[in-house]
């Protein structure tokens, strides 16, 4: 089973989703509904499924808005910020998450799987 596979099943459980219809451009908070309070049990599941520590704010980018102003403020490019500091983060997923940032939260979840992918 895929890690993607694995992803799905526990947000389908969590989220009260069947999981033939979370994919992964799947947006967790726009099309999924998840809340913080969910997020917290992804977490944990993801701990415990994968064997792995998962850092909250990295997993669910909640850096990435200070992310975006430190670099600004020190005339940095942010793409290449992120990257460095999300490292489970592409270049090209960046900087598709940057052109959509005024549309809502951007997390999808590949990037769930990615990080998880990053860790294992």
């Amino acid at each position: 089973m895929s890690t993607f596979e694995k992803v799905r099943e526990i947000l389908a459980e969590i989220l009260d989703f069947d999981k033939e219809e979370i994919f992964p451009d799947s947006y967790l908070m726009r099309e999924l509904t998840a809340e913080s309070i969910d997020l917290l049990e992804v977490a944990l599941e993801l701990s415990l499924k994968f064997q792995i520590e998962v850092q909250d704010d990295d997993i669910f980018l909640r850096k990435l808005r200070s992310i975006i102003l430190d670099a600004g403020e020190n005339g940095l490019n942010p793409v290449l910020e992120i990257v460095e500091k999300l490292p489970h983060l592409k270049q090209e997923r960046v900087e598709e998450m940057l052109d959509e940032l005024n549309e809502g939260p951007v997390l999808k979840v590949r990037d769930i799987v990615s990080y998880v992918d990053y860790l294992c």
